[in-house]
């Protein structure tokens, strides 16, 4: 295939989408439409770069491109593996000393000898010592 009839293509694929999305942005809004728009760009943004080029290249067999194709995969799973190993870390919590400033910020001020569902009354603010005082006073808290 010519670099022309691929450029054609792109552009006709380009303008096809651009024509969908301005549907999309009459019906569902400015949101949606501009990302239809920007759905729409790729392939010929694909075409300038280059990328499409690559792609029919790989279309052919050739051991060192797609040797580089599963390189590139792999690198991608790798990448989203460590981003879910990382967010699952993220949401641990702390392990410091037992007794130390970090745990009692952890645990709401409490400490490790105090039963869980303990409350903490309100030290600073007098309005809510008061509104948690009349919670206790009806059974509530």
């Amino acid at each position: 295939m010519t670099d022309a009839t691929i450029f054609a293509i792109s552009l006709g694929i380009t303008l096809l989408g651009l024509v969908i999305s301005w549907g999309v942005y009459r019906r569902r809004g400015a949101g949606a439409g501009l990302r239809g728009a920007a759905w729409s760009l790729v392939p010929l943004a694909a075409t300038l770069t280059g990328v499409t080029r690559f792609f029919l290249d790989l279309a052919t067999f050739d051991a060192a491109k797609w040797a580089g194709a599963a390189v590139a995969g792999l690198a991608v799973v790798l990448y989203l593996v460590s981003g879910v190993m990382i967010s699952r870390r993220a949401g641990a919590p702390d392990r410091p000393a037992a007794g130390g400033p970090k745990e009692r910020r952890a645990t709401g001020g409490r400490t490790s000898g105090e039963p869980k569902g303990a409350v903490e009354p309100a030290r600073h603010d007098p309005e809510m010592a008061e509104i948690e005082e009349i919670l206790r006073n009806r059974g509530i808290k």
